[in-house]
């Protein structure tokens, strides 16, 4: 009995390491994202997939709808989500399995959604109450048969359409009844892209337009200090480039006018990618954010997740989403804040590339995939058993703040939603690799996790962090970042020497960055902008001393500096000449 106690005793200490309520969150967001329920959409295997995402402060509630969920998410922080099951489609709806692309909106008491369609025959969803599944249709069947609608509501109180999704057609706009829904005038046609023009708008990892052109999709609208700001995903949900770009108007018709810098929400570097297809708001004080479709193009080339990230418009009218440091622990809204002002914790990431210790290895998913910083490859164990594990060494005795664990889909069978699947582990911690203590007891978690973080309330001083498995929800065990974030205790990096960026005579959408390399760093983030204060527009580069930069707008001028990064920290800025 003393012995079962002092086991209960120590199990509350060890719990109490990770906070109740956490002050913190990490990209990407840790949903209990559903595996495609398409099966010819599973090339590669069966895999978590969503994207396209909408969040809408209702009623001081944070709701969640993406692609094909069976369902959508409520929060009152933005970190902890409640899954509500809903099927909106009915079973004559053969586009699907469920929402696509939906666009979700608020009037008065009631919270609003359809999905994507080209039928004119989707019913548009009404309740009053969504945290539960309570929804009655408003109409049965919208007339304007929109594919990635975004409803906005003006100030007037007049509603509009915003949709379209296309490498040849452009955005349009419909006038919609807001009680009745019955379209009001024509259609109008708004803009495209001009990827002669906007390098960023380009198609393909490389942005080359192979095999396709650019597509414009994802529309979204905001209004700020009485400015129109028109969103659009571009140029394609596959590339680690995809990004939303803005164009302004002074009348929801537009016409409308490319902001200067853009894209505004861009995120081509790291371990989560992509920044595209999203949706701004607020939150309950005030501050804006976005929320964005993150790639992965692993198992499938639409195979997603998604990410959050601060957003704020600048004394001029310039809108901008940081997303530097973009995947590691920002601090989680909790009054009226600045968000011209960084809300990184500081909290470096300490195992980049590091040595790895495994209980086994399936196939050539080798242990070091787990910290390479890249969420498109895994280590795999040989199993999903409990005891399986994974140790990574963080090279020195370190002060740790938080760990993420990160999944991958290995030989997982599900197609579709399962509500009743569940991650069970153990994080360890020692200083010599010899003495283990308890870090992190999730061995009665209930709920699925793929992408599970844990700020620990007190840090602790630690060189190895050792990863157990004790129930997969899917799969074998299998890891595509462990990630450990805090201070080490050595010197920050020195700052960049000889940092130069040569813009292409013949085509001004590139440019090639080059720079000594920093003996210490293990990454670089290199700043651009459209002026020496405005450098809004960031990629963590890894392992390398260059950068082939193909976004830009041929007839605007940049302004480039680059920062050196390590465990201990960053350097200062260094200009280009």
């Amino acid at each position: 009995m003393k012995k079962i106690a002092c086991y209960l005793v120590c199990l509350i200490i060890f719990s109490a390491t990770v906070m109740a309520q956490q002050k913190t969150y990490c990209n990407p967001m840790n949903l209990d994202y559903g595996f495609t329920p398409i099966p010819n959409f599973s090339e590669w295997g069966r895999h978590r997939a969503t994207a396209d995402p909408v969040i809408v402060n209702f009623k001081d509630t944070y709701y969640l709808f993406s692609t094909n969920q069976w369902g959508y998410w409520w929060s009152e922080d933005l970190n902890h989500w409640n899954f509500v099951s809903r099927k909106f489609l009915k079973p004559w709806h053969k586009v699907y399995d469920e929402l696509c692309a939906p666009a979700v909106w608020a009037m008065g008491d009631t919270l609003f959604v359809i999905g994507s369609t080209y039928a004119k025959n989707f019913p548009i969803w009404m309740s009053t109450n969504p945290r539960k599944d309570e929804w009655k249709e408003a109409i049965d069947s919208f007339e304007v048969g929109a594919w990635d609608p975004a409803f906005f509501l003006d100030d007037d109180n007049r509603l509009y359409c915003y949709h379209g999704s296309s490498n040849t057609f452009p955005l349009y706009v419909q006038e919609v009844d807001r009680k009745t829904f019955k379209p009001i005038g024509e259609r109008r046609n708004l803009f495209g892209l001009n990827f002669d023009r906007y390098g960023w708008q380009r198609f393909g990892e490389y942005y080359d337009n192979v095999p396709l052109d650019g597509f414009i999709e994802g529309a979204w609208m905001d209004k700020h200090n009485g400015k129109y700001y028109l969103q659009y995903g571009t140029p394609g949900s596959e590339m680690s480039g995809y990004a939303d770009g803005v164009s302004v108007s002074d009348s929801p018709f537009g016409p409308f006018t490319v902001q200067s810098f853009n894209p505004f929400a861009f995120k081509p570097g790291g371990f989560s990618r992509g920044a595209g297809h999203g949706a701004s708001f607020k939150d309950k004080w005030g501050n804006w954010w976005h929320v964005s479709s993150v790639i992965m193009n692993v198992k499938n080339s639409f195979e997603r997740r998604l990410g959050l990230w601060p957003t704020s418009f600048d004394k001029d009218g310039i809108m901008h989403t940081n997303t530097v440091f973009g995947d590691y622990p920002h601090y989680l809204p909790t009054g009226v804040a600045d968000h011209e002002k960084s809300r990184f914790t500081g909290w470096m990431l300490l195992n980049y590339n590091k040595p790895v210790q495994v209980s086994s290895t399936y196939g050539g998913l080798g242990a070091n995939n787990a910290v390479d910083e890249s969420m498109k490859t895994y280590w795999c164990a040989a199993t999903a058993n409990k005891g399986e594990w994974i140790i990574s060494d963080l090279g020195a005795v370190s002060t740790v703040n938080a760990v993420q664990v990160n999944y991958a889909d290995q030989d997982a069978t599900i197609l579709g939603k399962d509500n009743a699947i569940y991650h069970q582990y153990k994080l360890w911690y020692s200083t010599d690799g010899k003495k283990w203590t308890m870090l992190v007891d999730k061995s009665a978690n209930k709920t699925d996790v793929p992408h599970d973080y844990n700020e620990l309330k007190t840090p602790v001083e630690a060189r190895y962090i050792k990863l157990e498995n004790v129930h997969m929800a899917a799969g074998k065990f299998a890891i595509s970042g462990l990630r450990v974030f805090g201070l080490g205790h050595g010197a920050k990096p020195e700052p960049v020497k000889e940092f130069i960026t040569w813009v292409a005579d013949k085509d001004k959408r590139n440019a090639w960055i080059r720079w000594s390399p920093v003996a210490n760093a293990y990454a670089y983030n290199i700043y651009f902008g459209t002026a020496p204060d405005k450098l809004y527009g960031c990629v963590m580069v890894h392992n390398a001393n260059e950068y082939y930069f193909k976004a830009m707008d041929k007839e605007q001028k940049y302004y480039f500096a680059i920062e050196a990064i390590n465990e201990n920290g960053t350097s200062a800025l260094t200009y280009s000449k």
